[in-house]
């Protein structure tokens, strides 16, 4: 019985992971690191993760995303625009601790300062995880975590970049929540996908 109990116990957090698509699963894995947990997420910074710090969820921490997220269940507008708030709050928060409040809107290796900046992997990891980690905390009321989406054309000059993204319960359209185009404490740019697809 006793074996039941743990098999049960310690396999709980393999089927939580399990649900996850394998494109969101795939932000992890594809560079070796877990998933978040309602606890901790991995911060990946330094361009495609190479840099990496955990980012352990204080009872603060849990109480401040609360109310920013509590002040948008008026309705689904109102939700992201609290998402956007939540991303500052995370941005705040990191920012000091790894150097990223040095960064600079649209970082790329061209920068030759990766130890302070974001690549757009990184933002789409450090975002979704965020997001996953709202929803594990049942904050999202609107929305769910979607599969993040590229772009990417060269026919047309438009760079490759990729974003997290949230999917309306109601109306499924599924909605950006993207920081890499913008500086340290910026709003990240929240708009639909199917706009966000034709920008540059």
């Amino acid at each position: 019985m006793l074996c039941v109990v743990l098999a049960v116990l310690l396999g709980a957090p393999t089927a939580e992971a399990s649900e996850m698509s394998r494109e969101v699963a795939a932000l992890y894995s594809t560079v070796s690191i877990y998933p978040p947990s309602a606890t901790s997420m991995t911060v990946c910074y330094g361009f495609v993760c190479r840099r990496r710090e955990i980012l352990n969820f204080t009872a603060g921490d849990r109480a401040a995303l609360t109310q920013i997220l509590n002040a948008g269940h008026a309705s689904a507008a109102a939700e992201r625009a609290a998402v956007q708030r939540a991303v500052v709050w995370f941005d705040r928060r990191m920012g000091p601790i790894i150097g990223t409040n040095k960064r600079v809107a649209k970082a790329d290796f061209r920068y030759f300062d990766d130890k302070h900046n974001y690549d757009c992997w990184d933002t789409t990891r450090n975002t979704t995880s965020l997001l996953l980690v709202l929803q594990e905390w049942h904050l999202l009321k609107f929305h769910t975590v979607g599969d993040p989406h590229y772009r990417g054309n060269t026919l047309v000059l438009q760079t490759p970049h990729n974003t997290a993204v949230l999917l309306d319960r109601a109306t499924k359209i599924e909605w950006v929540v993207d920081l890499w185009p913008r500086g340290y404490l910026q709003p990240p740019d929240v708009m639909t996908v199917q706009k966000w697809v034709t920008e540059d």
